[in-house]
């Protein structure tokens, strides 16, 4: 039933579930995909964004008028900054120069001010930028997306149940990328509880192989592999990880707006491609698979993910 909310951060979440026609026909196991774009800036962080600040709040750490300050890799910082104009709290964001074009005009329309680290220190660079600020800056806090309970405790409460009953408890394998962590360790909780048996699985770039090798780097995979272990990673929900690199996602990511669609950033083509392997797997037959796609392709006009059809 259509109702009149009282800002904007009242309606995030409750996000579609929607099953693959095209690109999983052929295959073995069936896949359907969590649109986090539906979320009002358009990204699964939004649930992050509006709890980190709720948490805040309570606890009296962030008083009105206040400043919330984090290093994001854009999304988190969208979310934040949306909510901030939403509550009335200023917004500084550091995130590393790499990010897109997109991201940053948009964390500017939500009337946040943004510091620009070198792209090769990654998010370990803008996280530090950030405590830099936050020691600075008076009545400020820091939303520390990395290692704030708020983080996976929201996933836990909405993305999982939501998951869950989206599907009528018939979800097999859940599968989500690694950014902070907090999803794949909040919703995958959630629904283990629900069924031990389920699989979840983890989704990191290829180019930073942190999870499966222990090794770092630099990537181009935004919103994913941070370069640092999370600590709201919890590795012991997870029961495997899939590297995936730039060049599976980004196909990936064209040909589900194309052939389903679905316009997803580079992230969701990660997730949706580990999605299709495992659906191949014989033993996955009639299994349903659901992977998350964090956020909307049109955050990426400007990168890799389009430029062969820009002009």
């Amino acid at each position: 039933m259509s109702k009149m909310y009282n800002n904007v951060t009242e309606i995030i979440g409750g996000t579609p579930v929607v099953r693959l026609n095209t690109l999983d026909k052929d295959l073995p196991g069936n896949v359907a995909v969590k649109l986090e774009f539906y979320n009002p800036a358009n990204s699964v962080k939004d649930r992050i964004g509006a709890a980190i600040v709720d948490a805040a709040e309570e606890s009296g750490a962030l008083k009105p008028g206040g400043t919330i300050v984090e290093g994001t890799s854009g999304n988190t910082g969208i979310a934040l900054a949306m909510v901030g104009a939403a509550r009335g709290y200023k917004v500084i964001l550091t995130m590393p120069e790499t990010m897109s074009t997109e991201r940053r005009v948009m964390l500017r329309a939500f009337g946040a001010d943004i510091v620009l680290t070198p792209g090769a220190e990654g998010m370990r660079g803008a996280v530090e930028k950030a405590k830099e600020i936050v020691a600075t800056t008076e009545n400020a806090i820091l939303a520390s997306q990395f290692d704030n309970g708020a983080n996976p405790a929201v996933h836990y409460k909405t993305t999982g149940p939501e998951i869950w009953e989206a599907t009528e408890g018939k979800v097999d394998i859940f599968i989500a990328g690694v950014g902070t962590g907090g999803t794949v360790s909040g919703a995958g909780k959630f629904l283990k509880e629900q069924n031990s048996e389920i699989k979840v699985i983890a989704v990191e770039p290829k180019d930073s192989p942190l999870l499966t090798e222990g090794k770092a780097g630099p990537h181009k995979i935004q919103g994913l592999g941070a370069n640092f272990v999370p600590d709201n990673l919890d590795r012991d929900i997870y029961d495997a990880v899939t590297d995936v690199t730039i060049e599976d996602s980004v196909a990936t990511a064209r040909v589900l707006g194309a052939s389903e669609g679905i316009l997803g950033g580079i992230s969701a083509g990660a997730a949706v491609w580990a999605a299709l392997e495992e659906a191949k797997k014989s033993e996955n037959k009639d299994k349903l698979i659901v992977a998350i796609v964090p956020d909307f392709g049109e955050r990426y006009i400007s990168t890799v993910l389009y430029e062969d059809i820009r002009g």
